[in-house]
């Protein structure tokens, strides 16, 4: 399983913590692949990991907390998907193995995807879903039996509109491909490449087309769309405090320790352990983390990371709001913006 990178796409928050372990319905993105790789029956686990290994091996552990037993591998550097291979080569062994994507988010899991795997040993097995813009994805070209035939990866005229998703099942023979590749343009390993040599040395390699749901939770917009798929099946419950005054409405969980007071909360919705929400409305599909404040202020539709406090504010929808964070009202609408912005911010200022 891969959980390096730097996630680029969800800066200013990946500045200060692992991509992987954002979290979606109030549980990192990472934890829902270990859960999907132990449901596959998978007990071994090599975690490939880069400069937030720290970080990650703090939540994961040794992974009995998953049914599995972790190996930590690192990755010095992003150097592609097909590094990553390279540098887990000792610990593969001779052995079938998945590559899983951290960031990735299927529904439906990975079982049956294994299961075909061992019952017709390809030398590698791929899953595909159908995308608007091939442009930005490996892309598959198929033949009338399903079978792979080409790979290219973000292609400027793509043979298909057919794209990689980031899970993969190899066998052994995927060793030999990967040591043979060259850095590509962007000066990575790329596991195309490698399947591609696959491909040319006769050995075969099958597909599956996700009919479900997926997503790559690389960026704010995926996030929040995984974060609402996932709470239209929360299960409502109140273990928290909720006064008199108050109103839930709908699918709502308030976990052990969260306090919501003179507060309407439109479901679906989480309120995290230890929250407090007061003088407030949230809306649907939000997830309040632990030991937040929302206090005199509206939010909908969005992510507020762990014990952030928003006070005092209008309307916020469709955010991602990161640990720690203080979001509070300017003293005086003021004639100029006065900025202090992370590397790669994305800013809407109203006229």
């Amino acid at each position: 399983m891969l959980a390096g990178g730097s996630g680029t796409r969800l800066r200013p928050i990946t500045h200060t913590s692992a991509k992987q372990l954002v979290p979606v319905a109030n549980k990192p993105v990472l934890f829902y692949g270990l859960e999907a790789i132990a449901a596959a029956g998978i007990t071994e686990l090599g975690l490939v990991v880069g400069d937030t290994q720290a970080e990650i091996e703090a939540a994961v552990g040794d992974g009995s907390e998953f049914g599995l037993q972790v190996t930590y591998l690192r990755q010095e550097a992003p150097l592609g998907l097909a590094h990553a291979v390279l540098i887990a080569r000792e610990f593969l062994g001779e052995e079938d193995f998945v590559m899983y994507l951290g960031d990735n988010f299927i529904v439906g899991g990975i079982t049956d995807l294994v299961e075909r795997f061992a019952r017709e040993r390809p030398a590698a097995q791929i899953m595909l879903t159908r995308v608007a813009d091939p442009t930005q994805f490996g892309v598959a070209e198929l033949d009338a039996e399903g079978r792979v035939i080409g790979l290219e990866e973000k292609p400027e005229r793509p043979k298909s509109d057919l794209a990689l998703v980031g899970v993969y099942l190899f066998g052994p023979a995927i060793h030999a491909a990967v040591a043979e590749l060259k850095p590509s343009r962007r000066g990575e390993l790329e596991i195309t490449d490698a399947i591609a040599g696959l491909i040319e040395a006769g050995l075969r390699v099958d597909s599956s087309v996700i009919r479900g749901y997926w997503k790559d939770t690389g960026n704010v917009t995926d996030m929040l769309e995984v974060n609402r798929l996932l709470l239209e099946s929360v299960e409502p419950g109140v273990a928290g405090r909720v006064d008199a005054a108050s109103e839930l409405v709908g699918r709502v969980v308030v976990e052990p320790d969260a306090v919501v007071e003179r507060s309407r909360v439109v479901g679906p919705v989480i309120i995290g352990r230890g929250a407090r929400i007061r003088d407030s409305y949230v809306g649907p599909f939000t997830s309040i983390g632990a030991g937040c404040a929302v206090v005199d202020s509206e939010i909908e539709y969005s992510i507020v990371l762990p014990r952030a406090s928003i006070a005092g504010v209008g309307r916020i929808e469709s955010s991602l709001i990161g640990h720690d964070v203080e979001v509070t009202p300017a003293p005086n609408t003021p004639r100029a913006h006065r900025l202090v912005l992370g590397d790669h911010s994305k800013v809407q200022i109203s006229s």
